[in-house]
C-alpha cells in the first residue's frame, strides 16, 4: 500500500489556563497516536492554553508556561511523529495566535492565524495580531519572522501547510494558496463554538475546501472543555480527501477522543496531474518556496496494516437512500438523453430485447424518453431474436417485458439465418468457437440495422461501461449501435438502476418480470442449453466477476494507480470474498483485456457519459489501439501472493 499518510485528529481533556496539565494531556494522546501508528498529529486551536482564556493570554504567567510547555512535548514525544499544536506566542513584541510544528528535533515553524475574527461573539483582535503575510515566524529557534515557509515537506517527499479557523471561512483561505504551492494535506486548527446548523455548515465547508484544492484537509476543533460563560464548544473534528469524508469524530458535542484516517496522496497527486484548471491556478498564484524539510517520513511503512476504507463497489452508495437517489439520477440522465438524440433523428428506436440486464435497462429508458416526448410507447420496436443459446427463460422475460411496458413487440428467429451464414463460410455448426457465437451476434445486428431502417427509426446500444472495459462484445455487432445509453453505466450498477426504475409507477405493471430478470444469471447466452434447458453460458465464469472488474476499472483509470496498488486495494475490499490468487488472476486478464480491446473502444457509437470513469474516444478515454499492456503485465507478475 504505498502512498498513504496516517493522520490523527486529537482533541485532548482541557484544562483551561492550565499549561501543565494540558501539555501531560498533550503527551498522552501522541502516544496513543503512536500506537496506532500516525505520522501528523493536529491539536485544536490554542490546544496549550485553551481558547477561552480571555485576558489571560496577556499574563506573562500563560505565555512563559507555554515556552516551557513546548519544550516539555519536544523532548517528550515519541520518535517519527509530527505534530501541530496550538499556542500563544509572542514574537518582536507582538502577541500571535499559532500553530507550532513540532517534531522530536524540535520546533520547525509556528504559523500564525492569517485572519483574526472579530465579531458577533468573537474578538481576537483584542489579544493577538493578525498575519496578513502568510510568514512562519520561526527558523532555527530564532523569531526573526518574514520566512515564506508555511509548507512543511517530510523526508519521502509529502508536503502539508497550516491554516487556523476563520482562516478557512474566508473569501481566500490561505490553504487554498497553500495547496497551488505544492501543499498536499492541509491542517487546521479550530476553536469553532457550536450553534444549530453549525455542523452541517462545516461538514460542507470542509468538503468542499478539500475538493476544490484536491487535497488532504485535517481538521480539529476545541472540545467541550472550554468555558461556556456564553459558548459551547463541540470537538467536531474531520478528516476528508478530495471532497470526501475519512472520518468524523461521532459525538456532538465530544471531549477527549482520536481519530485517525490514512490519506492517499498518490490519489491527490492523480487528481492535480489530470486537473489542468489546477494547474493552471497555480502557474499563476502559487507562492515559490522549497518547504521546511522535515528529518521524519511521513508515509505509512509496507508493514503496517491501512485504515483505509475500501468499499467492495466503488460505482455504488453503500447506503440504501443514497444508491436510490443516485440511481434515480442515472436513470434520468440516461432518459433525457436519449430524448433529445430520439427528437433529433425520428422519435423512433429499435431495442433487441434479450431478457437480460443490459437490454432491460435500455428499454425502460426508452419507454421514459418517449413519456418524455409526450409520445406513445409503440414508438419503441422491441425485437426479440431467439438462437441457439436461448433459453426458454430469457425469451418469456423478454416477451413479458415488451407486453407489460406497451412497446411494438417483434420476433425474429435467426436460427436458420446463421446456419445458411455457417454454410457460406464454411463453418461447421457443432463447431462451437468464438465464429459460432459472433455469427450469431453479427446476425442480429444486422436484422435491428434493417428493421430500424423500415421502422424510421434508431439502434439503441445496450451495451454497460464494463463491457466496453473489458471488450466483452463483438466487433461490429453489440459493439454497435446509433447511441449507447447504457455507455457510462457499470455492469455492477446496472442491477441497482433497474431496481430502482421498477419502483417507480410508470413501470408497476412491469414490476414482476423485472424481478424476474434481476435474479437471471448474466450470460451472452451463445451457446446451446444444458440438458434441462438452463442457461449453459455465465459471462462471470468466462471473464471474470463484474465487482472485482468494476473495482480494478475504477481504481486504474480514475486516478491511473499501479497494479500492485489496484490488487492490495482489492484485497482488502474483497477479503472475506476471493482469495488473493484469485483477485490477481481476473487483475491480469483485465489488463490484457483493457489493452488489446481498445480498437472496439476507438470506434464506438455516441453515448451519454455518466459518472467520473468514462471510456468515449471523444472524452475521457484517449488511447492507441496497438499500445502495449507489457509493463502492466509484468508489474502483475511480480506482486507477491
Amino acid at each position: 500500500m504505498q502512498g498513504l499518510v496516517r493522520v490523527a485528529a486529537a482533541v485532548p481533556h482541557l484544562h483551561l489556563g492550565n499549561v501543565q496539565r494540558n501539555v501531560e494531556e498533550h503527551l498522552a494522546k501522541l502516544r496513543e497516536a503512536a500506537e496506532k501508528r500516525a505520522s501528523l498529529v493536529v491539536f485544536p486551536e490554542l490546544s496549550l492554553t485553551g481558547y477561552t482564556c480571555g485576558d489571560l493570554f496577556f499574563q506573562q504567567t500563560l505565555l512563559h508556561d507555554v515556552e516551557e510547555g513546548l519544550q516539555t512535548i519536544i523532548s517528550g514525544m515519541p520518535e517519527g511523529l509530527v505534530t501541530v499544536v496550538g499556542a500563544p506566542l509572542m514574537v518582536q513584541g507582538r502577541l500571535y495566535n499559532c500553530a507550532a510544528v513540532l517534531t522530536r528535533g524540535g520546533m520547525l515553524g509556528a504559523v500564525p492565524k492569517t485572519y483574526l475574527p472579530n465579531n458577533s461573539e468573537f474578538y481576537e483582535k483584542r489579544w493577538f495580531h493578525s498575519d496578513l503575510r502568510h510568514i512562519a515566524l520561526w527558523e532555527d529557534g530564532s523569531r526573526t519572522g518574514e520566512q515564506r515557509r508555511r509548507i512543511f515537506r517530510s523526508a519521502d517527499g509529502v508536503t502539508f501547510g497550516v491554516e487556523l479557523c476563520e482562516d478557512l471561512w474566508s473569501p481566500l483561505p490561505p490553504s487554498t494558496l497553500l495547496s497551488l504551492s505544492g501543499a498536499e494535506i492541509i491542517v487546521n486548527l479550530s476553536a469553532s463554538n457550536e450553534l444549530i446548523a453549525k455542523r452541517e455548515y462545516r461538514q460542507e465547508l470542509i468538503r468542499q475546501q478539500s475538493a476544490r484544492c484536491l487535497c488532504g484537509y485535517v481538521y480539529v476543533s476545541a472540545g467541550n472543555g472550554e468555558s461556556t460563560s456564553d459558548l459551547v464548544f463541540s470537538g467536531h473534528s474531520m478528516i476528508s480527501c478530495c471532497g470526501s469524508t475519512l472520518r468524523e469524530n461521532s459525538g456532538y458535542i465530544d471531549d477527549d477522543y482520536l481519530i485517525t484516517a490514512d490519506i492517499d496522496v498518490e490519489r491527490i497527486r492523480a487528481d492535480r496531474m489530470k486537473q489542468q484548471s489546477f494547474g493552471d491556478c497555480a502557474a499563476r498564484f502559487a507562492v515559490k518556496t522549497n518547504g521546511e524539510l522535515l528529518e521524519e517520513s511521513l508515509l505509512l511503512p509496507d508493514s503496517v496494516a491501512p485504515d483505509y476504507r475500501v468499499p467492495k463497489h466503488p460505482f455504488i452508495p453503500s447506503d440504501k437512500a443514497a444508491r436510490q437517489a443516485r440511481c434515480s439520477q442515472i436513470f434520468d440522465m440516461q432518459a433525457h438523453a436519449l430524448a433529445r438524440r430520439m427528437a433529433i433523428t425520428g422519435n423512433r428506436v429499435v431495442v433487441g430485447i434479450s431478457g437480460g440486464l443490459d437490454s432491460t435497462l435500455a428499454l425502460l429508458a426508452a419507454c421514459k424518453a418517449v413519456d418524455l416526448l409526450g409520445l406513445p410507447r409503440t414508438n419503441i420496436l422491441g425485437v426479440t431474436m431467439p438462437c441457439f443459446g436461448t433459453t426458454d427463460w430469457t425469451y418469456q422475460s423478454a416477451l413479458e417485458l415488451m407486453r407489460t411496458l406497451g412497446v411494438t413487440q417483434k420476433e425474429v428467429p435467426i436460427h436458420e439465418a446463421v446456419r445458411l451464414h455457417f454454410r457460406d463460410i464454411g463453418h461447421d455448426e457443432s463447431d462451437h468457437s468464438v465464429t459460432y457465437e459472433n455469427a450469431q451476434a453479427r446476425e442480429r445486428t444486422q436484422v435491428l440495422m434493417d428493421l430500424a431502417n423500415r421502422f424510421g427509426g434508431i439502434v439503441l446500444g445496450t451495451g454497460d461501461l464494463s463491457e466496453i472495459a473489458l471488450g466483452w462484445c463483438t466487433y461490429n455487432a453489440d459493439h454497435m449501435s446509433m447511441y449507447g445509453v447504457n455507455s457510462g453505466v457499470p455492469k455492477t450498477l446496472v442491477r441497482w438502476v433497474i431496481q430502482t426504475a421498477s419502483e417507480r409507477e410508470e413501470f408497476a405493471q412491469s414490476r414482476a418480470v423485472l424481478q424476474r430478470i434481476l435474479d437471471t444469471p448474466i450470460s451472452p447466452e451463445l451457446l446451446p442449453p444444458d440438458e434441462k434447458g438452463n442457461i449453459a453460458q455465465q459471462t462471470e465464469d468466462l471473464v471474470g466477476p463484474y465487482a472485482l472488474h468494476d473495482f480494478f476499472l475504477y481504481y486504474a483509470v480514475r486516478f491511473g494507480y499501479r497494479p500492485q496498488k489496484v490488487f492490495e486495494l482489492c484485497c482488502m475490499a474483497f477479503a472475506e470474498d476471493f482469495d488473493r490468487a484469485t483477485i490477481l488472476k481476473w487483475l491480469k486478464n483485465f489488463y490484457r483485456r483493457f489493452f488489446t480491446q481498445q480498437f472496439k473502444r476507438n470506434c464506438m457509437p455516441d453515448g451519454v457519459k455518466i459518472g467520473s470513469i468514462a471510456l468515449s474516444p471523444r472524452g475521457d478515454w484517449r488511447m492507441p489501439s496497438d499500445a502495449q499492456s507489457a509493463a502492466w503485465l509484468r508489474e502483475c507478475e511480480e506482486i507477491t501472493l
